[in-house]
This record gives C-alpha cells, sequence and structure tokens, in this order.
C-alpha cells in the first residue's frame, strides 16, 4: 500500500514538472516585462518605432531648441539619435523644464531625459541614472574684465556682487546654498541669461565647467574661471524610468560603447573647441 501510494506521489509530481513551461518557451512580452508588470521600454520603443526623449532645449552644448524652427540640436540631441536608431525607432523630443524634468518622466511622457542632466541624489529616488557621460561640476562665468574679482566663493558672495541663474536646476540649488550676501536673481530664461552678465546687468553665474566653456567659445567678452577645477563634482547622465532594469541594462550599455569608442567625444568636440 505504502509502495502504491509512493509511485502515485512521484506521478503527480511529474504530471506537473512537465506542465510548467520552460524558460525559454516563455512568451516575449513576459520576459521583456518589468518588476513592475509594464513593459520594458527596450521592447516598446522599437514596436513603437519611436523614442520619447524629455529635454529642455536651453542647455548649449548639450541641448538647443531654436525657437525660430523649433528643431533640436546639441551634444546630447546626437547622442538621443544614435540611441534611437540602435532601437530600429527615430527621436521625437518632449519639451520639458529643470522644474519638470523628472515629474514628465515619472509620469511617463518619455521613455528617457537627455540634455545636461546632472546626477543628484534627490533625482535618484525618483529616477535611474545610465552609466555617466563626463564629470562636471559648478564654476563662475564672468566678464572677462572682471575674471580677477571673483575667482572664489568669498569674492563672490559679498555685498555688491549680482549673481544670477536659471530656476529649478542644480545651478539654483547651489546658488542659494552659498549665496547669502550677495544678490541673487533668479532670471527666468536660460538662453538669454548671459546676455544679462554681457550688458552688465549681472557679475556672475555659476553653472556647469561644459556651459561656462562653452559660452565662453560664442561670447568673447565672457570667461570661463577655472574649469578644470570647479566648485563642485557631479557627473552628467541619462535619466530612466525608475523600475525598468532592463532598458537601463540596455542604456548603460551603449552609453559604456559611445563613450569609449570616441562618439561622444567627437559629439562634444564639436560644440566645445
Amino acid at each position: 500500500m505504502k509502495r502504491a501510494a509512493t509511485l502515485s506521489a512521484l506521478a503527480c509530481l511529474l504530471a506537473v514538472t512537465a506542465a510548467a513551461p520552460a524558460a525559454s518557451d516563455t512568451p516575449a512580452a513576459v520576459r521583456g516585462a518589468t518588476t513592475a508588470g509594464k513593459t520594458s521600454a527596450l521592447d516598446a520603443v522599437p514596436r513603437r518605432g519611436v523614442l520619447r526623449v524629455c529635454t529642455t532645449g536651453d542647455y548649449r552644448p548639450f541641448t538647443h531648441r531654436d525657437p525660430a524652427t523649433g528643431k533640436y540640436s546639441g551634444v546630447d540631441i546626437k547622442m538621443a539619435g544614435d540611441l534611437a536608431k540602435s532601437l530600429d525607432a527615430t527621436p521625437r523630443y518632449v519639451a520639458t523644464t529643470w522644474a519638470r524634468l523628472v515629474g514628465d518622466l515619472s509620469a511617463g511622457r518619455c521613455d528617457i531625459a537627455m540634455g545636461g542632466v546632472s546626477v543628484t541624489l534627490p533625482r535618484a529616488r525618483s529616477v535611474y541614472f545610465s552609466e555617466p557621460t563626463r564629470t562636471d561640476g559648478k564654476t563662475p562665468l564672468v566678464r572677462c574684465t572682471d575674471q580677477d574679482k571673483y575667482r572664489t566663493l568669498a569674492q563672490i558672495d559679498r555685498p555688491g556682487t549680482r549673481v544670477i541663474v536659471n530656476p529649478g536646476g542644480t545651478n539654483e540649488e547651489f546658488a542659494r546654498a552659498h549665496i547669502h550676501r550677495a544678490t541673487l536673481t533668479v532670471h527666468p530664461d536660460n538662453t538669454t541669461i548671459f546676455d544679462e552678465i554681457i550688458a552688465g546687468r549681472a557679475d556672475v553665474m555659476m553653472t556647469d565647467a561644459g556651459e561656462t566653456r562653452y559660452q565662453a567659445k560664442i561670447h568673447p567678452e565672457l570667461c570661463a574661471l577655472h574649469p578644470d577645477k570647479p566648485f563642485t563634482f557631479s557627473e552628467k547622465a541619462y535619466a530612466l524610468p525608475r523600475g525598468d532594469d532592463e532598458f537601463k541594462a540596455y542604456v548603460d550599455q551603449w552609453v559604456h560603447l559611445a563613450t569609449h569608442d570616441g562618439t561622444y567625444r567627437k559629439y562634444e568636440d564639436a560644440w566645445m573647441k
């Protein structure tokens, strides 16, 4: 009797095991699902044929939207085109602001956020970040005639100095943390903010070294102060939907290749040099 019961239980176990699908037989849609039960962008983007890219369009050399034509250009715009092509898709740019960028990405309005996005811990609580594309840090941009006056934070943060900053991003966060005695003005348009310094209505803007180099290149009146030794350390990367591990792994690998085979440097040099 015991032998018959044992054989019966073994037969049931074998039947259940045989009925379970092998890992290789799992449907592609299930394999491409994220832990949250949603299809990964790694599968959704090629199926859609469009990569939706959130970008501010106001941060040269990384992202710039021409107000006359609406066309985008910049280092990360070129990179977005390459990423889309690798996924058998075309890029579609979704306008955002620095204050809304993380929220727009988290709400699913885009698949990725690109355009000089700095990696910060508060942002990392809501989104994933790819492997970094470059290191950066906050440093002053001033009129060249004043370059000996504003080299340190102590020289900048004193009564009579007019510091200007764009709203909603890490520039404003840094300025508010370090400017207590100087006058701080928030200028709403990051594409015209440098004209305020040239015109003498502001003295200093502290922004990422990459941007100071570019603005000094196109505005001979302006000088980037010690961009090789900025006040802070930061990294630029691409922001991705939190929880989509498959897409993050793919973008990480793509960034790794682009930053080691000369692709990213080629795009950056076209704007910086």
